[in-house]
């Protein structure tokens, strides 16, 4: 039926009302009932996602989703080696989070780290036979939960939309410049 809300759910055009229920008009902009209803759903899928994502690595391959991604991007990368820098701007990680990380994958084999040859201070992260290996096997199994849980749940419009929605988050993102990577 058009216009009805969920038991407890104010309708959508109910006035925007602070955190706990007060409403303080001369304390922000609230969001409104609709609003608060979509940011909190989008928050509880992302995060249900991320956290079924990282299980499934976890269980089936023994990686982290945050492991993962970083296998990815070197495998994607020209001779399987990115500059740490623009490996943890690719993968949205601090420089001190991907150094964490890469030590890690370091101790499993899975990634190298070699110096830059044009540059004392830089270093290269590569991605070794091992891990390439374990990112070809840890792949169907990933695929397959994103498919489930985000494919095949949107459907093609869904899908579509989805990239649309997300693009105009990110650009919103970084209009107000880099995240820092210190």
């Amino acid at each position: 039926m058009p216009g009805a809300t969920a038991p407890n759910q104010p309708p959508d055009d109910a006035p925007a009302r602070a955190p706990g229920g007060r409403s303080d008009p001369a304390a922000g902009p609230w969001l409104s009932a609709a609003e608060q209803r979509a940011w909190r759903s989008w928050l509880a899928a992302e995060r249900l996602l991320v956290d079924r994502l990282d299980r499934q690595l976890q269980d089936e391959s023994g990686m982290s989703h945050a492991d993962y991604e970083i296998l990815v991007h070197l495998s994607e990368a020209d001779d399987d080696r990115m500059r740490m820098s623009e490996l943890a701007e690719q993968a949205l990680f601090s420089r001190s989070r991907l150094s964490h990380a890469v030590s890690r994958l370091e101790r499993l084999g899975w990634v190298a780290r070699e110096d830059c040859p044009t540059d004392r201070r830089g270093m290269f992260a590569v991605l070794t036979p091992p891990g390439l290996a374990a990112l070809e096997a840890a792949a169907p199994g990933h695929v397959a939960t994103v498919r489930r849980f985000v494919i095949d749940a949107l459907g093609p419009d869904g899908v579509a939309q989805l990239e649309r929605l997300t693009t105009c988050i990110r650009g919103a993102l970084e209009e107000r410049g880099p995240t820092p990577t210190g």
